[in-house]
């Protein structure tokens, strides 16, 4: 056959941080996470770890020895770069293992820091984390002309591409969904080497066959109706007929090799059984350079803009796709609006609907903050005698040599204070390093999942919150000496946090339409906020922000809150996250946290 087959495999952990501890901004951030057990079955054992990420870390080991198991350049991986940097922190010898096989055994793809949707940031914001993504990703992409990166639950628009291609002077390679494409009309365009024209510049790319790549994760199909929807299910005669080649594309989440105790093993014979059809296993880059270089036979204009898909501009991978409109995806699922008539929408969770109007709240809001920090490190920036936006932009990207510092020490890559002030060298590092610091934690609480779960009241959104709250305590300490009328406005911006519920007010909400019209009512509103765990009345986000507040906060600010909030209710327990359920938690009526404050 001709046909190629290839699997991507997206490693994403947002952590389990309750607290961020104070720091200067000269090393990288150290914090508490939630002690709150839980257990994986894999194949005969079963993986303990304090919380859901340590566990997950564990598991990731028997995840690589089985991607080791295949030929080399099968399929490819990305691996979040916090996430990477937490396995390097906690495992040192599994991380070494993950860099042998981006090394040797898979196709690294560069993804980017944090996990944000990143259309729904400033343009500042993803200018600085496409840089940061192929810096971090420098080691393992350095000899390669044509790389492959992924988009944070795939979410794109021009724009997005057109910085990340100008990011690099590599050939970039998008991996999205077939949901996301417009116009593919040309049966021969599937699964060939396309292009995407993103403004004045292009980009290669590939969608994942979503069915069949849901049928793996969600374990709908067997091995043998797997191999069959391949290897009958996905023949394009016509490119048999002209021998050319063409490729297959599947991706999910790495965690869907760890969804059942028998997953691994389905997946190693699920690829053995495709080889014995005569498909061969190549990872999607190489099949890119294969149809470059001529090894691979192409269609007259394949590879080049003559083969040109159009794709959706805020489309994903893994959209609420049964309110889709047009028969594609969106991004409604993390805004809680369908974009293309202004509808408020629900989901059913634990059993009833709830209105997901807080996510375009929570969405709002945290736009609000980002800009409230970015503005403050580039005031205090400027104020310092630096007012070339360039240079500024160049420290924040060199300030994940800090960050990050133990991976970039791993390949002997520069971590010197010296390197990282250059941009700005006339700057007091002492500040500046600070401000580096404070930006990075912004960055850090703009993880993607909070809105990709139907109830606000999880870990990751406590973990957004109480992240994003020690950015702006301590951007408010550093003005509160010399500015203290700006000092005075990110204090209240913090309180856009404590007081999440009056949002409704503030932002008009109940001015939205909602899809079968109650979506949007005060009455739905708070039923969306409800706390799930018995120790407290608080919503988490009033949760969170109160936990980190009622520690870092100056006096005065606290005696403020101490007021307003009964302190003892700011707890970091959550309600669970409903994927990840099938773990063994030692308490499955919340998430808990066990540890004493």
């Amino acid at each position: 056959m001709f046909m190629k087959f290839t699997y991507h495999f997206h490693a994403y952990q947002p952590g389990d941080i309750i607290y961020v501890h104070d720091g200067s901004g000269w090393d990288p951030i150290k914090y508490s996470e939630r002690l709150s057990p839980v257990a994986l079955e894999i194949r005969e054992e079963e993986v303990k770890g304090r919380n859901w990420t340590r566990a997950m870390i564990k598991a990731y080991e028997y995840v690589d020895d089985t991607l080791k198991m295949l030929e080399e350049g099968s399929i490819s991986v990305d691996f979040e770069p916090f996430t990477l940097y937490m396995i390097l922190k906690y495992k040192p010898r599994i991380y070494g293992e993950i860099v042998e096989t981006l090394d040797t055994y898979a196709e690294p793809v560069v993804t980017v820091p944090f996990h944000p949707i990143m259309p729904h940031l400033s343009v500042f914001e993803q200018e600085i984390l496409a840089k940061i993504s192929f810096d971090f990703y420098r080691p393992f992409i350095a000899r390669k002309d044509v790389v492959a990166f992924w988009l944070p639950e795939n979410v794109i628009t021009k724009q997005t591409a057109k910085i990340i291609r100008e990011a690099t002077d590599k050939d970039v390679i998008f991996l999205l969904d077939e949901r996301q494409f417009i116009g593919v009309n040309i049966p021969q365009a599937r699964f060939s080497c396309n292009k995407y024209l993103c403004d004045d510049s292009s980009a290669f790319v590939f969608g994942r066959v979503h069915t069949i790549s849901d049928a793996f994760a969600f374990n709908t199909l067997d091995v043998e109706g797997l191999t069959r929807a391949i290897a009958e299910g996905c023949v394009d005669v016509f490119k048999e007929k002209q021998g050319i080649e063409y490729l297959v594309f599947l991706s999910s989440d790495l965690e869907s090799l760890v969804s059942n105790p028998k997953q691994l093993d389905k997946f190693l014979t699920w690829i053995d059984k495709l080889r014995e059809r005569g498909v061969e296993i190549i990872n999607v880059a190489e099949f890119v350079r294969r149809k470059i270089r001529g090894e691979y036979k192409g269609l007259p204009g394949e590879c080049s803009e003559s083969f040109r898909i159009n794709v959706k501009d805020y489309s994903s991978w893994s959209d609420y796709f049964d309110l889709s409109l047009d028969g594609r995806t969106s991004d409604m699922r993390w805004t809680g609006i369908r974009r293309e008539d202004n509808s408020v929408i629900s989901r059913e969770y634990k059993g009833r609907k709830v209105s997901q109007l807080w996510k375009y709240a929570f969405m709002k809001l945290f736009r609000e903050l980002n800009r409230t920090i970015r503005f403050g490190v580039i005031d205090m920036l400027k104020s310092q005698g630096i007012n070339d936006i360039d240079a500024i932009k160049e420290f924040l990207v060199r300030y994940a040599r800090i960050f990050f510092k133990e991976h970039y020490e791993y390949f002997e890559m520069d971590t010197s204070v010296d390197y990282v002030m250059e941009p700005i060298s006339n700057v007091d590092p002492s500040l500046a390093l600070k401000l580096g610091r404070i930006y990075y934690l912004m960055l850090l609480s703009n993880h993607s999942c909070p809105r990709f779960w139907e109830n606000i009241d999880t870990r990751v959104t406590f973990e957004n919150v109480a992240v994003i709250s020690k950015a702006l305590i301590e951007l408010m300490e550093l003005y509160i000496e010399e500015n203290r009328e700006r000092a005075n406005y990110i204090f209240l911006e913090y309180m856009k946090l404590l007081a999440f519920p009056q949002l409704y007010y503030d932002y008009d909400l109940f001015r939205l339409k909602g899809l079968e019209g109650w979506e949007t009512s005060e009455e739905a509103w708070f039923d969306s906020l409800k706390s799930e765990v018995p120790n407290s009345k608080y919503n988490v986000i009033t949760r969170a922000s109160l936990y980190v507040g009622k520690r870092d906060l100056p006096d005065e600010m606290k005696e403020v809150i101490e007021i307003l909030y009964d302190l003892k209710e700011a707890v970091p327990d959550t309600g669970h996250i409903p994927g990840e359920m099938h773990g063994k938690w030692e308490n499955k009526e919340w998430c808990e946290h066990r540890g004493v404050d």
